[in-house]
C-alpha cells in the first residue's frame, strides 16, 4: 500500500470513529445481538429491522477502539437495505480480507470496506475490526449468546 493510499485509509477509519454512522439505539429492532471482545474489551451491540430478509435498518451501540467503531459504522452503512444473504456474504468477504482466509476477498463487493486491509498486518487487531460482524451474524439468527471474537 502507498504511503497516500495508507494515510487516507486512516482518515476513513478515523472520521468513521470521531463520528460514527448509524449509532445508537433502533426502537423498531426486531433482531439484536451483543458482542465482546474479551482481547481488548470492545463491545458492541447490533440492533436490526429485518422485513422479509432485508435489513430496513440496522444500528449498533458500544464502545471500543477506533478500529472496532469504524468497522461497525461502516458495516451498518454497506448494509442497510440489503438482504440477509448480502449481509452474511459480506461477511465472508470481510472476513477473507482481514484473514486471508480461504482466497483473496472480492474488493469491488466490499467497497470502502477496502480500507481495513490494512488491519490484516496486526493480527490482534483483526479481531477488533471483526467484532461487529461476528454480532451481526448472531443478530441475524437472533442467537441468544454474545458473540465473541474466539
Amino acid at each position: 500500500m502507498t504511503p497516500d493510499l495508507g494515510d487516507l485509509y486512516q482518515e476513513v477509519i478515523l472520521d468513521h470513529n470521531r463520528q460514527p454512522r448509524n449509532f445508537g439505539a433502533l426502537p423498531g429492532a426486531n433482531r439484536r445481538a451483543e458482542g465482546f471482545n474479551p482481547l481488548c474489551g470492545d463491545r458492541v451491540t447490533v440492533q436490526l429491522e429485518m422485513q422479509d430478509g432485508v435489513v430496513q435498518d440496522i444500528r449498533f451501540q458500544g464502545s471500543g477502539c477506533a478500529i472496532s467503531k469504524a468497522s461497525a459504522s461502516m458495516m451498518t452503512e454497506s448494509l442497510k437495505g440489503r438482504t440477509r444473504e448480502h449481509a452474511e456474504e459480506m461477511f465472508r468477504e470481510f472476513h477473507r480480507l482481514l484473514t486471508g482466509v480461504a482466497g483473496a476477498p472480492d474488493a469491488a463487493a466490499l467497497g470502502k470496506l477496502v480500507v481495513f486491509g490494512g488491519v490484516r498486518e496486526f493480527p490482534v487487531r483483526v479481531k477488533c475490526a471483526t467484532l461487529a460482524w461476528h454480532t451481526l451474524r448472531s443478530a441475524l439468527e437472533n442467537a441468544p449468546d454474545i458473540a465473541t471474537t474466539e
